[in-house]
């Protein structure tokens, strides 16, 4: 009877198989030669290989260094110089773009004022319905989870921090200054303008300098959601005229922003309508122009005497802080 395992067990008993024979037999045998033969020719191919890979390897490296050492040493020197020279630019560029804090009306630079530039700041202070005091807070660094810097909240700490911005497009009762009688309304006026804005971030856009030395500017109120750099909030002058707390700016020189005038007379019209603020008898019987306008043909002087004063006093000040002091103070904030 024929039994498979029967053969294998055979096969492997005979003397004669292959591996069966001893190790020097073995490696005597044709089959196992011609693998050693294959091994060999693998390795040295591997060593040829890697001895070429390592010899070009170092010829590009002589050539580089051979490029380097050929080079003048002025042409390397002025090199260094164009990079510092660009890095140090972009760097102060940065830092007065972005970063840079500006003090007061004065720090607002014509060129600042030709690109129509935003700012985003604290308002400190309200003076009156159509102007205020912005703590300007450039950059980073005011608010958690990164908060490093604060603005100040005492009057000696805000002097001459603050800038003076008068809200563009829109006209406010006036108060009582300089001895005249104020507006019908303007008390109101002031009053919701503080619990709007005071000792809270707005936006403002600057666009020019008026006769007073203060910053006219667009200003909006903080999107509700996005961050201001990349939403825009509500105007605070359209705000304000719906609210009835005044007037389309309509004078020389007025600005309106992206909504332009008909958007601010259109809000004035509801408003009017509604009665709402000082339009609550439906009419003004004198408005901030006339008023304005009334005074200044009274030829009093008395508000013209005052800014002459103030603008002195300012000179002199700018006069102590002269030379290198000056000149860092406006740099660095």
């Amino acid at each position: 009877m024929h039994l498979p395992w029967r053969r294998k067990q055979q096969e492997s008993e005979d003397p004669t198989s292959e591996s069966s024979l001893p190790s020097e037999q073995r490696a005597q045998s044709p089959r196992w030669s011609a693998t050693k033969d294959i091994l060999k020719a693998h390795v040295a191919t591997a060593q040829a290989n890697t001895q070429q890979y390592n010899a070009n390897v170092q010829n590009l490296l002589r050539a580089k260094a051979y490029e380097l050492a050929s080079r003048p040493v002025a042409y390397l020197v002025l090199s260094g110089f164009v990079l510092g020279s660009v890095s140090t630019l972009g760097a102060t560029f940065v830092y007065r773009r972005y970063f840079r804090r500006l003090r007061t009306a004065e720090w607002v630079t014509p060129d600042v004022l030709q690109q129509k530039r935003w700012v985003r700041g604290v308002v400190t202070s309200v003076g009156d319905a159509d102007n205020f005091r912005l703590y300007h807070t450039p950059g980073f660094g005011w608010r958690w989870p990164l908060k490093f810097r604060r603005v100040p909240t005492l009057s000696k700490e805000l002097k001459e921090q603050t800038i003076h911005v008068r809200i563009a497009g829109v006209d406010a009762p006036e108060g009582s200054h300089f001895g005249r009688q104020a507006q019908p309304y303007a008390v109101e006026a002031l009053a919701w303008l503080k619990g709007t804005i005071e000792g809270r971030i707005v936006y403002c856009q600057l666009v020019r300098r008026d006769q007073y030395s203060r910053i006219v500017s667009v200003v909006t109120l903080p999107p509700p959601f996005l961050p201001g750099w990349l939403a825009t909030g509500r105007s605070l002058a359209l705000e304000m005229i719906r609210a009835g707390t005044g007037l389309t700016y309509e004078q020389a020189g007025a600005e309106y922003g992206k909504y332009g005038k008909d958007e601010f007379l259109k809000a004035e019209a509801e408003s009017r309508v509604a009665r709402r603020g000082m339009w609550k008898h439906g009419t003004v019987g004198e408005t901030p122009a006339q008023y304005k306008r009334r005074h200044a043909q009274n030829g009093t002087g008395v508000e013209a005497q005052a800014q002459g004063t103030a603008k002195a006093e300012k000179e002199k000040e700018n006069l102590k802080v002269g030379g290198l002091r000056g000149i860092l103070k406006r740099l660095w904030p």
